[in-house]
């Protein structure tokens, strides 16, 4: 499971940086998208630092840290989204998988405290 929230949250950083290419070429927003930006690739930087965890707590800890950036991208992208910055088929495609992110971190982060 931990080798399927890698790739996901990877894959979700590449959209997310393609998100903020668009937002500051066509878009000309600075602010928000760069929020989105940190919070977004965050996911996946935390999930990747956690491969070299030097404990189960440090590793639990790590992907806490990546649910409460996933839960942060998935603000900025509705207050992106509700200003009129992205329209609805850009914005149901990324938090679809933000939600995919966060319901996978969810279900690590749980096992790893009943164990």
């Amino acid at each position: 499971m931990a080798g399927a929230i890698q790739g996901k949250s990877r894959d979700f950083a590449i959209r997310i940086v393609n998100c903020y290419k668009y937002l500051t070429d066509q878009q000309k927003e600075w602010v928000l998208s760069k929020q989105l930006l940190r919070s977004g690739t965050s996911i996946g930087a935390n999930t990747r630092e956690g491969r070299n965890a030097q404990s189960r707590m440090d590793f639990l800890n790590k992907l806490n840290v990546a649910l409460k950036e996933a839960d942060e991208t998935a603000y900025w992208l509705d207050i992106i989204h509700a200003t009129g910055y992205i329209d609805d088929a850009m914005y149901e495609s990324l938090e679809t998988d933000c939600n995919e992110l966060i319901a996978l971190l969810v279900s690590i982060v749980k096992k790893l405290k009943e164990q």
